[in-house]
């Protein structure tokens, strides 16, 4: 006979929620670690088990997390399509071919689950995972972490996402506002809600005295504009003491860009001057280290979580003004926004923040306020709200 205390945890996993997630990717990207970050603190109102389409790092950060964890390998012509030769009528047979039959394995999986629903991850994810969420007749929500813009994605890409989008999910979350724009899915209950961050996991702590350090952190990839970044530290700072830092490695096959900024750095005179540390896996701890954080994406970036982390830390971030990082940061007030893409506005902007104390003080602690609307507590709760109301239609 049970006892009060297993009769009161019986009743307490019922009410969980059932929820498999779906995701192409199990590298430490964006949209994965907010992943990572989410799904402990839904632990109590989510029975979440995450079906991924390739082995990677994501998978032991998961499991370490206390998170169900499942591998359903998808052959990479199919996975690692990229999405520049997205064009319909014109895709790579072979791929077409392993990404039907991926869809059938993964509608028989979901049968064999039975979730409340299905929480898509990724942009792929949400491609074919709402396909094979709609074929086995479970709710689907799909998360959409990617603005469909032109310097994103091809045209004819962003046509046939948006007429999926239109007519497979039961429930749409978007990172931001931006991102809930670019998705023209009027008729679709869409929810914005932001990636979470580990307000506690950051502190910063330089020691007095110590030169300026100003850095970006996260993937190396020519849109996310490191190279930006490096020209204009060199016209803020042409000498001086000054140093620059970029953390983060390429992914994706962008292995020529790490040394194409290697070079540049060179070409630029600040081989004494910059640091770049390549993967690092502890962000709090390379965070720790600076007093500017700069984001320099040359696309409108959906949301861009590393800026929320950089006003957690307490830096002063500099940010491109446009997309996600526009809505988090306030000019002025929370951090300082330039032109995105322009090399000049953001010197300028460096020089400005590097020679005011008193301003990156008062950055910094109106930054800390604004992070502590991304804990993970505060997105869980309205992630519930979504599942719930999606369980409901």
């Amino acid at each position: 006979m049970r006892t009060d205390r297993a009769r009161a945890h019986a009743g307490q996993v019922s009410s969980r929620l059932r929820v498999v997630y779906v995701d192409h990717c199990a590298q430490l990207s964006g949209a994965e670690l907010a992943l990572l970050r989410l799904l402990p603190a839904l632990a109590e109102a989510v029975d979440a088990h995450v079906l991924l389409a390739e082995e990677g790092p994501l998978v032991a950060k998961l499991e370490a997390a206390g998170v169900s964890v499942e591998v359903l390998p998808m052959a990479e012509i199919a996975r690692g399509l990229s999405r520049h030769r997205v064009q319909p009528g014109h895709l790579p047979g072979a791929s077409v071919f392993h990404t039907a039959r991926y869809i059938a394995l993964l509608v028989r999986r979901l049968r064999q689950l039975r979730p409340d629903l299905v929480h898509t991850n990724s942009l792929k994810a949400g491609v074919y995972g709402s396909v094979a969420a709609t074929l086995a007749r479970i709710p689907v929500v799909w998360h959409a972490h990617d603005s469909l813009e032109t310097d994103y994605l091809p045209p004819a890409a962003i046509r046939m996402v948006r007429a999926m989008v239109r007519h497979l999910p039961t429930m749409i979350i978007a990172n931001s506002q931006t991102t809930r724009d670019r998705l023209g899915a009027p008729g679709v209950p869409t929810a914005v809600v932001p990636p979470p961050v580990h307000i506690e996991a950051v502190s910063r702590s330089r020691p007095a005295g110590s030169s300026l350090r100003i850095g970006m952190v996260g993937r190396l990839a020519p849109w996310k504009g490191q190279h930006l970044f490096l020209e204009a530290f060199a016209r803020a700072f042409p000498d001086g003491t000054e140093q620059a830092v970029v953390v983060g490695a390429p992914l994706f096959g962008e292995t020529d860009y790490e040394q194409a900024l290697r070079d540049h750095v060179v070409k630029l005179g600040l081989s004494e001057r910059v640091e770049l540390t390549g993967f690092r896996d502890d962000v709090g701890a390379e965070l720790e280290k600076l007093d500017v954080l700069v984001h320099a994406s040359l696309i409108t970036e959906a949301f861009g979580q590393v800026v929320v982390e950089g006003m957690a830390a307490g830096l002063a971030v500099v940010a491109a003004a446009g997309g996600g990082p526009a809505e988090v940061v306030t000019h002025d007030h929370n951090g300082l926004l330039y032109a995105t893409g322009d090399v000049n506005a953001l010197a300028a902007a460096l020089q400005r923040v590097a020679t005011d104390s008193g301003l990156r003080e008062r950055l910094s602690e109106a930054a800390r306020r604004r992070a502590r609307d991304f804990t993970p507590e505060v997105v869980a709760d309205h992630v519930v709200e979504v599942y719930r109301a999606t369980a409901r239609r």
